[in-house]
């Protein structure tokens, strides 16, 4: 499961819910004070991942939690996020919006995908572009791992991609939740530092 046979043109990251909305301060989160010093310190620690598949023609995709507008504007919220984050209201992780966009540091993204759920295959046309811009090889990093990345690991693993889940590039609201999860995708994907990523494709 090197990935070594996977031209840089086939290979994409996908950067789960690193958007204003979760880390920036005025985003939706920030406002609600909800955050992690390891979640904040992401953004950084994947930047040069970020930058080398760019500059080798390999692909950024942005895969982004939304809520989705009903009557009058008002999200579409599920109940158990409702009662998880309670915060979240009108206007909140809304599709376009500076909230619900990469983060200023990593952006642009080739690749967008809106979508409901954790998972960043669930309902959404990320399988579709995937298939259409020719891309084998995943690498998946974001927050939270045992939510968004664990989800989207794991669909990717059922959907046959050559998956590669960053060890030290997603992150959790503790770091305790972040090894289980990390643990526990041991047998559907391969494990891997930023660094070691780094310096396959570099």
């Amino acid at each position: 499961m090197s990935g070594h046979s996977f031209p840089i043109k086939k290979t994409g990251l996908i950067m789960v819910d690193l958007t204003n909305d979760f880390l920036d301060p005025k985003g939706a989160y920030g406002r609600a004070n909800q955050g992690a010093p390891e979640i904040a310190a992401l953004p950084e620690r994947i930047k040069p991942l970020v930058d080398l598949l760019r500059a080798k023609g390999g692909w950024i995709i942005s895969a982004q939690f939304t809520l989705v507008p009903a009557k009058g504007g008002e999200p579409i919220i599920s109940p158990h996020l409702k009662e998880l984050r309670p915060f979240l209201g009108k206007g909140d992780f809304a599709p376009g919006s500076w909230g619900n966009s990469l983060i200023d540091m990593l952006a642009p993204a080739d690749l967008v995908v809106e979508k409901v759920a954790y998972s960043s295959f669930y309902m959404t046309r990320l399988e579709w572009v995937l298939k259409k811009c020719g891309i084998e090889r995943l690498i998946v990093g974001g927050i939270v791992t045992n939510g968004g990345v664990a989800s989207t690991v794991r669909d990717a693993h059922v959907r046959d991609f050559d998956t590669t889940v960053l060890s030290d590039g997603c992150a959790a609201f503790s770091a305790a939740t972040h090894n289980t999860a990390i643990e526990a995708l041991k047998p559907v994907a391969r494990v891997a530092t930023i660094a070691e990523i780094c310096a396959e494709l570099g």
